[in-house]
């Protein structure tokens, strides 16, 4: 039933890593044990208030994870899970990104190193430290004087979020990048060409020649772009192929951006009423600021082919699952 699933998935989120599936295995069991126990009581078939009353003796997931985690005293065990969620949180949103910055600088930048030390980063540090201290504080505080009164709150199994389908393409997402990629084509086609020289309010603008590889490129990608977001679509559905065009889209778009920030591609400005020497101070600052970007760019394009590459393990790793099950079902099905 789905909503027994719904409620395994609240379940699992809160779970250890390493024993989420044996966990929720037993507790599938358990949970359908009780319903054909219902059943056998009832004469008939449990109907989805049956199964939320189940749900609800079973208690809150969050409640029921808790269970399985470790034992914390100063965070408590019903806040514990929500706690660590909250600091992993901090540190892939924070932490890490901060770190991956600095280390493209380092190792890209070698005007960075002369002025930053590798070895300075107490400012981060303490940053950390004060950052984990306040939640941990705020969580204390909660676990000591609300914990107990929101863990005896009454909910409804009803209102758990609909199980998600990681391999699931959202529908916003095609649309966003089949709108763009149209969106580019068509300005390219009507206004941008191959063109190097650009003129806005009375000021010229002159870009490398290189300009028209990368524009080249661009339109590559954003053709490609819309097909792939057309057939997503319509099989809204990850697959080995179209997760693999989608890394192929990735690494050129980050190939072609990243390229980019390094080539000095700003030639010249120049603008009516303006002294040359200003003009062209204000194309290499332009350029430098462009190139001091680069190692941020690298890292950031970096953790997008990382992604994409998770997802095509993920995506081969359903498969694989799958595909003893599937031949299983092909075989008992044949005459």
């Amino acid at each position: 039933m789905e909503l027994i699933d719904r409620y395994l998935q609240a379940v699992k989120f809160w779970l250890p890593k390493a024993q989420r599936d044996d966990i929720i295995a037993e507790l599938s069991e358990d949970i359908h044990s009780q319903i054909e126990d219902k059943e056998a009581e009832l004469g008939r078939k449990a109907d989805d208030g049956d199964v939320g009353a189940i749900l609800k003796q079973c208690g809150h997931p969050l409640l029921v994870a808790q269970r399985y985690s470790p034992q914390e005293y100063l965070i408590g065990p019903s806040m514990f899970p929500i706690y660590s969620f909250v600091l992993k949180i901090v540190g892939l949103v924070y932490v890490l990104p901060w770190l991956l910055v600095w280390l493209g600088y380092v190792i890209f930048s070698p005007a960075y190193r002369a002025q930053n030390p590798i070895h300075n980063l107490w400012p981060l540090w303490q940053g950390i430290v004060a950052l984990v201290f306040a939640i941990t504080l705020g969580f204390a505080f909660v676990e000591r004087f609300m914990a107990k009164t929101w863990a005896q709150k009454d909910w409804d199994p009803r209102k758990l979020p609909s199980v998600r389908d990681s391999n699931q393409i959202p529908r916003s997402s095609s649309i966003f990048d089949l709108t763009i990629g149209i969106a580019f084509i068509v300005w390219w086609a009507t206004h941008l060409r191959f063109r190097t020289v650009f003129e806005f309010s009375g000021a010229t603008i002159t870009l490398a020649p290189m300009w028209r590889f990368f524009l080249c490129g661009l339109l590559l990608v954003s053709a490609v772009t819309v097909a792939l977001s057309g057939v997503n679509l319509i099989r809204r559905c990850w697959t080995r192929f179209t997760a693999c065009i989608r890394l192929a889209i990735d690494c050129g778009g980050s190939t072609l951006f990243c390229w980019l920030l390094k080539t000095a591609i700003l030639v010249e400005i120049t603008a009516p009423n303006v002294p040359p020497e200003k003009t062209l101070a204000a194309t290499k600052a332009i350029n430098m600021g462009a190139s001091r970007i680069f190692p941020a760019a690298v890292v950031l394009c970096l953790v997008i082919v990382l992604v994409d590459l998770r997802r095509i393990i993920r995506v081969k790793t359903t498969v694989t699952k799958l595909a003893p099950c599937v031949a299983a079902a092909r075989t008992g099905s044949e005459p």
